[in-house]
């Protein structure tokens, strides 16, 4: 563990230096082609620093937010677009808003104003979740799906409120929200672009689906542009997955959770194409929100369960974060004892 925290600080000292050469050098050369190139060497090294860690609670924060959200972030700034622009006034703000998904308003809300009762009762399920890897083994393959997922939202949402303070106490600012109860959502197009992980549509959306939509309309016909653009934005999202699951396996690419999302793209573009036709008055029961919830969360838990936790399942990587959780929980057990 002390061995971890050693290499979580070099590779963050690394992350700051490198996001602060861009403040102070790329910053001033002209947007386009030739900041590109000199933000490129930085965009490498955020590929690059994931691998520092056999910790998969490490890796995977760092991938998230280095090698995909600071990376788009660089990228669109190149070509001055994006939340870096306009520039922020100080290195701070810049490398705050470079590495998280912060939400620039003026009065943001305190971390302490969430509900102790939500926070204490999130605390409590997870750890029951903890509890229940020891029965493993008498757990339906249903039940562990559950288990998994409930799991990986837990930890990324601990993770961000830890962010959250602390952008709060620096800054000032507050992070943008990372979901909006998705089990709601009355359309994949709602689920994706609107309820679910939300943070990952607001940067795909200018650095892939509004360039490629712009390109496409060049030589195809507007409803066929608008689906070129959903789709190249799940695709995206996919191999940018992948590359997160090789960090946190370190395993090859099995293709799978790329599939995943380019099933979602292809079936969300279609989606959104059929809406703008008068097919969809023909069913009225569909557009119903009782049944289209149903349709939209069961096609998105039976897709996750064939083709985006197989991986994860079997590199028991799952198994590996609440062994992760045990350990840091000791760790910091015998510190306090110790101090």
């Amino acid at each position: 563990m002390d061995g971890e925290l050693k290499n979580f600080i070099k590779v963050w000292i690394s992350a700051t230096i490198s996001i602060a050469y861009c403040y102070y050098i790329s910053a001033r050369i002209k947007a386009g082609v030739f900041r590109l190139l000199s933000v490129l060497p930085v965009c490498a090294l955020f590929l690059l620093l994931p691998l520092f860690f056999s910790s998969v609670h490490f890796s995977e924060l760092t991938a998230f937010f280095l090698t995909w959200l600071a990376n788009f972030k660089l990228i669109l700034f190149c070509f001055d677009q994006g939340p870096l622009v306009p520039l922020p006034s100080n290195l701070s703000r810049f490398i705050c808003f470079t590495c998280f998904p912060i939400k620039p308003q003026q009065n943001p809300n305190s971390p302490t104003q969430i509900s102790k009762w939500v926070f204490a009762i999130k605390v409590v399920i997870f750890g029951v979740l903890l509890q229940m890897y020891e029965y493993k083994q008498h757990l339906s393959p249903t039940v562990l799906l559950v288990l998994y997922s409930l799991h990986i939202y837990l930890e990324l949402e601990f993770a961000l409120m830890l962010v959250k303070i602390l952008v709060f106490i620096t800054l000032g600012c507050d992070l943008e929200p990372q979901s909006n109860e998705p089990y709601l959502a009355t359309s994949l197009q709602d689920f994706w672009g609107h309820r679910w992980n939300l943070m990952v549509p607001a940067i795909l959306r200018p650095a892939v689906y509004t360039p490629v939509r712009r390109l496409a309309k060049r030589i195809m016909n507007s409803d066929q542009a608008l689906f070129s653009g959903v789709f190249a934005a799940f695709l995206v999202s996919g191999a940018v997955h992948e590359l997160i699951f090789f960090y946190i396996t370190r395993e090859m690419p099995t293709g799978e959770v790329t599939w995943f999302f380019v099933l979602h793209g292809l079936c969300t573009a279609t989606e959104v194409a059929v809406k703008r036709t008068s097919l969809v008055q023909r069913w009225p029961g569909v557009s119903s929100p009782t049944v289209s919830r149903l349709l939209t969360v069961g096609f998105v838990v039976v897709t996750s369960g064939w083709l985006f936790f197989p991986p994860l399942i079997r590199s028991r990587m799952i198994e590996r974060l609440a062994n992760e959780a045990f350990l840091s929980i000791d760790f910091v057990k015998h510190k306090l004892f110790y101090f």
